[in-house]
């Protein structure tokens, strides 16, 4: 049960990955473009968010990895929610930008 518990939290830790990764390649197509300004603007605003929400499933991989029932249960919510919140984030910030 353990080693489903840990590449759910994997998956999660990917998909926050994914969403921080998406904005600093946007950032750095917006750098190059006239008029790209506001979107980098958008993009600070968004990044800290993407960057702990990283933390956070990197934090529920850890614990999901290193404890037992409790953690594993933690460590899910945790990194599971970051990867849930963080591929929503990424369509609505597709959209935005």
């Amino acid at each position: 049960m353990g080693f489903i518990f840990t590449l759910i939290a994997l998956v999660g830790l990917l998909a926050a990955l994914g969403y921080a990764g998406f904005l600093w390649q946007f950032d750095k197509v917006a750098q190059k473009r006239a008029g790209g300004e506001v979107a980098r603007q958008r993009i600070k605003k968004r990044m800290p968010l993407a960057l702990g929400s990283t933390a956070a499933a990197a934090l529920g991989l850890i614990i999901t990895a290193a404890s037992g029932t409790g953690g594993d249960i933690l460590g899910i919510i945790l990194a599971g929610g970051a990867g849930v919140w963080s591929a929503s984030q990424i369509g609505q910030a597709n959209k935005q930008l």
